[in-house]
Protein backbone atom coordinates (compact mmCIF):
# COMPACT_ATOMS: atom_id res chain seq x y z
CA UNK A 1 0.00 0.00 0.00
CA UNK A 2 2.86 2.42 0.72
CA UNK A 3 4.07 2.09 -2.84
CA UNK A 4 0.71 3.34 -4.14
CA UNK A 5 0.30 6.22 -1.64
CA UNK A 6 1.98 8.83 -3.93
CA UNK A 7 -0.18 7.68 -6.82
CA UNK A 8 -3.32 7.91 -4.68
CA UNK A 9 -2.35 11.42 -3.56
CA UNK A 10 -1.67 12.45 -7.17
CA UNK A 11 -5.04 11.09 -8.30
CA UNK A 12 -6.81 12.86 -5.43
CA UNK A 13 -5.08 16.11 -6.34
CA UNK A 14 -6.00 15.62 -9.99
CA UNK A 15 -9.62 15.08 -8.97
CA UNK A 16 -9.54 18.20 -6.81
CA UNK A 17 -7.85 20.13 -9.61
CA UNK A 18 -10.50 19.11 -12.12
CA UNK A 19 -13.15 20.56 -9.80
CA UNK A 20 -11.30 23.90 -9.81
CA UNK A 21 -9.79 24.27 -13.30
CA UNK A 22 -8.86 27.93 -12.86
CA UNK A 23 -6.48 27.02 -10.02
CA UNK A 24 -4.57 24.22 -11.73
CA UNK A 25 -2.62 23.43 -14.86
CA UNK A 26 -1.74 19.98 -16.11
CA UNK A 27 0.99 19.34 -18.67
CA UNK A 28 1.72 16.14 -20.53
CA UNK A 29 5.29 15.72 -21.66
CA UNK A 30 6.96 15.59 -24.10
CA UNK A 31 4.11 17.31 -25.99
CA UNK A 32 3.88 20.31 -23.66
CA UNK A 33 7.43 20.25 -22.34
CA UNK A 34 8.29 23.83 -23.30
CA UNK A 35 5.18 25.24 -21.61
CA UNK A 36 5.70 23.03 -18.54
CA UNK A 37 9.30 24.19 -18.14
CA UNK A 38 8.25 27.82 -18.62
CA UNK A 39 5.52 27.42 -15.98
CA UNK A 40 7.95 25.73 -13.57
CA UNK A 41 10.58 28.45 -13.89
CA UNK A 42 7.92 31.18 -13.66
CA UNK A 43 6.62 29.58 -10.45
CA UNK A 44 10.15 29.69 -9.04
CA UNK A 45 10.64 33.27 -10.25
CA UNK A 46 7.40 34.38 -8.55
CA UNK A 47 8.32 32.89 -5.16
CA UNK A 48 8.40 35.44 -2.34
CA UNK A 49 9.36 33.60 0.85
CA UNK A 50 10.09 29.90 0.58
CA UNK A 51 10.50 26.98 -1.78
CA UNK A 52 10.57 23.38 -0.51
CA UNK A 53 11.33 20.70 -3.09
CA UNK A 54 11.96 16.97 -3.08
CA UNK A 55 13.33 15.63 -6.32
CA UNK A 56 14.73 12.25 -7.24
CA UNK A 57 16.98 13.30 -10.13
CA UNK A 58 17.98 16.91 -10.80
CA UNK A 59 20.33 17.64 -13.71
CA UNK A 60 18.52 20.51 -15.48
CA UNK A 61 20.77 23.60 -15.34
CA UNK A 62 18.03 26.07 -16.31
CA UNK A 63 15.88 25.08 -13.33
CA UNK A 64 18.93 25.27 -11.07
CA UNK A 65 19.72 28.80 -12.28
CA UNK A 66 16.19 29.98 -11.54
CA UNK A 67 16.46 28.54 -8.02
CA UNK A 68 19.82 30.28 -7.56
CA UNK A 69 18.28 33.58 -8.67
CA UNK A 70 15.36 33.14 -6.27
CA UNK A 71 17.83 32.52 -3.43
CA UNK A 72 19.69 35.71 -4.36
CA UNK A 73 16.38 37.59 -4.04
CA UNK A 74 16.12 36.27 -0.47
CA UNK A 75 13.81 33.28 -1.00
CA UNK A 76 14.65 30.47 1.45
CA UNK A 77 15.07 27.25 -0.50
CA UNK A 78 15.28 23.71 0.83
CA UNK A 79 15.80 20.81 -1.56
CA UNK A 80 15.86 17.14 -0.65
CA UNK A 81 17.74 15.06 -3.20
CA UNK A 82 17.74 11.29 -3.41
CA UNK A 83 21.16 10.20 -2.14
CA UNK A 84 21.74 7.42 -4.66
CA UNK A 85 20.67 9.42 -7.72
CA UNK A 86 22.65 12.58 -6.94
CA UNK A 87 25.61 12.08 -4.62
CA UNK A 88 28.01 10.67 -7.21
CA UNK A 89 26.24 11.92 -10.33
CA UNK A 90 28.52 14.51 -11.94
CA UNK A 91 25.53 16.04 -13.79
CA UNK A 92 23.48 16.52 -10.62
CA UNK A 93 22.80 20.13 -9.65
CA UNK A 94 23.29 19.25 -5.96
CA UNK A 95 26.84 20.62 -5.69
CA UNK A 96 26.07 23.68 -7.80
CA UNK A 97 23.14 24.72 -5.59
CA UNK A 98 24.77 23.78 -2.27
CA UNK A 99 27.24 26.67 -2.50
CA UNK A 100 24.61 29.43 -2.48
CA UNK A 101 23.30 31.27 0.55
CA UNK A 102 19.60 30.68 1.21
CA UNK A 103 19.74 27.22 -0.39
CA UNK A 104 19.79 24.22 1.93
CA UNK A 105 20.60 20.97 0.14
CA UNK A 106 19.80 17.70 1.84
CA UNK A 107 20.28 14.05 0.96
CA UNK A 108 17.79 11.34 1.77
CA UNK A 109 18.15 7.63 1.19
CA UNK A 110 15.01 5.60 1.03
CA UNK A 111 14.05 3.39 3.91
CA UNK A 112 15.85 0.05 4.13
CA UNK A 113 13.90 -3.01 3.15
CA UNK A 114 14.55 -6.70 3.31
CA UNK A 115 16.86 -7.43 0.47
CA UNK A 116 19.78 -9.86 0.36
CA UNK A 117 21.96 -7.13 -1.16
CA UNK A 118 21.06 -4.59 1.53
CA UNK A 119 19.57 -2.18 -0.99
CA UNK A 120 17.41 0.72 0.11
CA UNK A 121 14.25 2.13 -1.32
CA UNK A 122 14.41 5.50 -3.06
CA UNK A 123 13.37 9.03 -2.18
CA UNK A 124 11.43 9.08 -5.43
CA UNK A 125 9.28 12.21 -5.03
CA UNK A 126 9.05 14.95 -7.60
CA UNK A 127 7.36 17.83 -5.81
CA UNK A 128 7.72 21.47 -4.92
CA UNK A 129 5.76 23.77 -2.61
CA UNK A 130 6.14 27.52 -3.08
CA UNK A 131 5.08 30.04 -0.42
CA UNK A 132 2.80 27.50 1.32
CA UNK A 133 0.34 27.91 -1.53
CA UNK A 134 1.57 26.66 -4.90
CA UNK A 135 2.16 22.95 -5.50
CA UNK A 136 4.05 21.31 -8.35
CA UNK A 137 4.07 17.53 -8.61
CA UNK A 138 4.03 14.70 -11.06
CA UNK A 139 6.21 12.03 -12.58
CA UNK A 140 8.89 14.27 -14.11
CA UNK A 141 12.34 14.58 -12.64
CA UNK A 142 14.11 17.88 -13.20
CA UNK A 143 16.22 16.55 -16.05
CA UNK A 144 16.66 17.33 -19.72
CA UNK A 145 15.20 13.92 -20.59
CA UNK A 146 12.02 14.61 -18.62
CA UNK A 147 11.53 17.98 -20.33
CA UNK A 148 12.63 16.79 -23.75
CA UNK A 149 11.74 13.25 -24.60
CA UNK A 150 10.16 11.29 -21.73
CA UNK A 151 6.44 10.71 -21.30
CA UNK A 152 5.65 12.52 -18.03
CA UNK A 153 2.98 14.59 -16.32
CA UNK A 154 3.35 17.75 -14.24
CA UNK A 155 0.51 19.28 -12.28
CA UNK A 156 0.55 22.85 -10.95
CA UNK A 157 -2.02 23.54 -8.23
CA UNK A 158 -2.83 26.69 -6.29
CA UNK A 159 -4.23 25.04 -3.16
CA UNK A 160 -3.36 25.97 0.41
CA UNK A 161 -4.62 22.68 1.94
CA UNK A 162 -2.64 20.53 -0.50
CA UNK A 163 0.44 22.69 0.06
CA UNK A 164 0.19 22.34 3.84
CA UNK A 165 -0.21 18.57 3.57
CA UNK A 166 2.88 18.29 1.38
CA UNK A 167 4.80 20.61 3.71
CA UNK A 168 4.07 18.27 6.63
CA UNK A 169 5.39 15.32 4.62
CA UNK A 170 8.42 17.39 3.59
CA UNK A 171 9.19 18.23 7.24
CA UNK A 172 9.12 14.53 8.14
CA UNK A 173 11.59 13.83 5.34
CA UNK A 174 13.82 16.72 6.45
CA UNK A 175 14.13 15.11 9.90
CA UNK A 176 15.55 11.99 8.25
CA UNK A 177 17.71 13.76 5.67
CA UNK A 178 21.37 14.67 6.09
CA UNK A 179 23.05 17.88 4.90
CA UNK A 180 25.13 17.66 1.74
Amino acid sequence: MRIFRPLIILLALLAAASAQPAKSRLFTLPYEARDALRTLTKTIDNAHDRIDAAIYSFTHKTIAKHLKNAARRGVKIRIIFDRSANLRNRKSQLGYLAKYRNIETMLLAGKPYRDPDGDRALMHMKMMVVDSRHVVLGSANWTYSAFGKNYEVILFIDDYAAAKRLERSFERMMRSATPY
